[in-house]
């Protein structure tokens, strides 16, 4: 089997890379990029030329970093993608620029292979795995996925802090549509008849470990996953970062975020608060694990069997 696996997770928002040492179970590289990729896209229904510049720039600069075959690197792109009409002529062109391959996966895949990774993660962080309940906020689309021992159920449902944000620019609007959304994710968790009460919440991406590094007293630029891993956050912590972004500078609130992220974070907070009172949550476990690593950990499982 191969000892490592490179793997790249190119969101509607975000590019993140992996270098994974399959025999250990560990990173051994990374590489996070705020793209923008799906800017505009609610409008014209296609990956701008802008941020395509920006998908290949980052591609180029993370293979530098990383050090990594291009051809060699397992490459997926999930929500934005599926919506593009242009998905097909711009993956063509990522590749005749990059030389990376990248695949579409749907929301059942995408669902499964973060899954795998949260899974691994709440093992090396001690955690019980048996039942709980999994949030993944993305750019383009949300997923939550209900794990019960060896079995899950998932939904991915079709609104994400990007999408979102550019649809709606009056709170009205977007408290109006979370609304509705939290209906659609309570019927799902209705149809599978099955009592939430003693399964944990568990969060995974951008805005859930932003706001647990905050509570931590990290930001952007000293930000560390090892101490992120593993956080509990509440609603009073989803509150507490409201405020603080009310009463800060852009300057201040980038320090936070990053850069790229200031006017989607408020959004992700009110995505994350809406899961919170569908399952009548007081905390949540927060986890930097999510998809790169479930497609480096599926590859390196692949490989075992071949």
């Amino acid at each position: 089997m191969k000892n490592e696996v490179v793997s790249i997770d190119l969101g509607s928002n975000s590019f993140r890379v992996l270098k994974y040492d399959c025999i250990k179970n560990e990173i051994l590289a990374e590489y996070n990029e705020v793209v923008g990729m799906a800017d505009g896209l609610v409008d014209t229904g296609e990956i701008s030329k802008e941020a395509q510049g920006r998908v290949v720039n980052a591609i180029l600069h993370s293979i530098d970093e990383v050090k990594y075959e291009s051809k060699n690197a397992i490459a997926v792109t999930t929500a934005a993608m599926r919506k593009a009409k242009n998905s097909e002529e711009v993956l063509k062109y990522f590749k005749e620029k990059t030389g990376v391959d990248f695949s579409i996966i749907d929301g059942k895949e995408e669902a499964r292979l973060t899954l795998l990774a949260v899974q691994y993660a709440l093992k090396r962080e001690k955690i019980d795995s048996s039942k709980f309940v999994l949030l993944d906020i993305g750019g383009g689309s949300t997923e939550i996925i209900v794990n019960t021992n060896d079995k899950y159920e998932a939904h991915s449902f079709d609104f994400g802090i990007v999408t979102m944000t550019q649809t709606y620019f009056k709170y009205h609007d977007l408290h109006n549509d979370l609304d509705i959304q939290k209906e659609k994710i309570k019927s799902f968790l209705d149809s599978l008849d099955i009592d939430l009460t003693d399964y944990s919440f568990v969060a995974t991406a951008g805005t859930p470990t932003t706001i647990a590094a905050i509570k931590l007293g990290q930001d952007f630029f000293s930000y560390d996953r090892n101490i992120v891993n593993g956080a509990l956050v509440n609603l009073k912590d989803l509150e507490d970062c409201l405020k603080i972004f009310e009463n800060s500078s852009q300057e201040e609130i980038m320090k936070l975020v990053g850069k790229g992220r200031i006017e989607f974070i408020e959004v992700g907070i009110f995505i994350y608060r809406a899961i919170f009172e569908v399952l009548n949550k007081k905390e949540s476990i927060v986890l930097d694990d999510g998809l790169r690593e479930g497609v480096a950990i599926n590859s390196c499982l692949l490989n075992t069997k071949c």
